[in-house]
């Protein structure tokens, strides 16, 4: 599998993400936390928490994608660590980095930024492998990158 044919299958996996994680009205699944008190936590709009909670609801779909096209995955070791999934063919050994990013609507049409983490020192500086995980070598970034971003952004 080349890097365009599995991010245009990624890109194509993601229209399924929206059910994972909100009803068909555009509510989300989860609502909050509950402690073994039995004590209900609502969600706050922390990025930090609304992120891992897209991350855990999203991974059984990114299991989903794997098994379904040849890939399996490694999950980074590490919280901090670029990326956090890494997608390998099973025919070719070939190596696939997802980094999972999140951030909020301003309106309709436009997002606020996001910051990049690990992944940005990672690209800033290629010979280090401070915060990287299984990637080694040069990686090519296709300006289609930023479409899938935009795309996966979309729930």
């Amino acid at each position: 599998m080349l890097p365009d044919e599995f991010l245009a299958r990624l890109q194509n996996h993601t229209t399924s993400f929206a059910k994972a994680v909100a009803t068909n009205e555009g509510e989300w699944i989860i609502k909050g936390f509950i402690d073994i008190y039995r004590r209900i936590y609502t969600i706050s709009v922390d990025t930090k928490i609304t992120s891992k909670v897209l991350e855990l609801l999203l991974f059984p779909m990114f299991v989903e994608f794997a098994k379904s096209n040849g890939l399996r995955i490694e999950l980074s070791p590490h919280q901090n660590f670029y990326p956090d999934l890494t997608f390998i063919h099973d025919d070719s050994g070939r190596k696939f980095a997802v980094d999972i990013k999140s951030t909020y609507r301003i309106d309709g049409a436009n997002v606020n930024g996001m910051t990049l983490g690990a992944f940005t020192g990672y690209f800033r500086k290629r010979d280090s492998n401070k915060n990287t995980h299984t990637l080694t070598g040069n990686i090519r970034v296709s300006s289609s990158w930023a479409s899938c971003i935009r795309k996966t952004l979309t729930l």
